[in-house]
């Protein structure tokens, strides 16, 4: 009962507290693909981290849109599903929960192959690593998982190897706002919940698009501030899936999610 509050709160609240560090954190200056990258292949996991997380964490892949992708997710069955969320020794885990716009992007690459073959992918705000784990899946050339928070970088490591593909380099910089990287395809899920935050990841795109042609997809289940931002107008919907019933009950009766493609008018600022 505790977790669910505590999810009740994440959902609903404390995701406006992230926007915020996500706004407060500056990007750094050019981003590279070797440079910005915190872990790579090979590199070893805190030990202690490791065994919390596996701990309190549950292998599943079930209730979500991908079987064919294992996670560590926290869920009834866990710990800290009952605990109370202040004896959490980490930041808030949005990591540990499989956000639907992630499930859909993660689903429709899947099903999708030929969207990320030989291509560089970011996956922007990439939680659990799921997307960025579809995309090496799916023959991606080269992928870059993002989120700002370290403990979810060491969960995608877990979640690569119990997936069985190699991880990839992740960095927690907030790049949002930073130099526009030279990337073939961003996908973002679940990352338009705070008006600033999405001003600021609508701007950037635009960036990366005109600058370098980037594609982009945007995976969103319908919450209000994606749906009244000025960005729905300039988006091309691809794809919409029947949410599981898990996931249903976990997003407080989302039904469906959906895949956007961000195509801006030819109208954009030169800044």
């Amino acid at each position: 009962m505790a977790f669910r509050g505590w999810k009740r709160l994440l959902l609903l609240g404390r995701q406006n507290t992230l926007g915020k560090v996500w706004r407060s954190r500056k990007g750094g200056p050019s981003l590279r693909w070797k440079r910005c990258c915190h872990w790579s292949a090979g590199k070893s996991l805190d030990p202690e981290v490791r065994a919390f997380l596996e701990e309190n964490t549950e292998v599943t892949n079930s209730g979500h849109l991908t079987p064919e992708i294992r996670l560590r997710l926290l869920t009834p069955r866990c710990r800290f599903w009952r605990e109370k969320p202040d004896l959490w020794p980490y930041g808030d885990p949005f990591w540990a929960i499989y956000w639907p716009g992630g499930q859909a992007l993660s689903r429709y690459i899947l099903d999708n192959p030929r969207v990320v073959k030989g291509r560089s992918v970011l996956d922007l705000g990439s939680g659990c690593g799921a997307t960025a784990i579809a995309a090496v899946m799916s023959g991606a050339s080269q992928v870059l998982a993002n989120d700002i928070d370290p403990i979810a970088g060491m969960a995608m490591i877990l979640n690569c190897e119990l997936n069985h593909v190699n991880p990839f380099p992740i960095t927690i910089k907030n790049i949002i706002n930073s130099e526009a990287g030279n990337w073939d395809l961003i996908v973002l899920g679940d990352m338009f919940y705070d008006e600033q935050l999405a001003d600021g990841l609508h701007h950037w795109l635009q960036k990366c698009i005109r600058i370098h042609q980037t594609e982009v997809l945007i995976g969103d289940p319908g919450r209000h501030q994606f749906l009244s931002h000025s960005i729905r107008s300039q988006l091309h919907k691809v794809i919409e899936y029947s949410l599981p019933e898990y996931t249903r009950q976990e997003n407080h009766g989302l039904t469906s999610s959906v895949v956007w493609s961000y195509q801006p008018s030819n109208s954009i600022e030169n800044s």
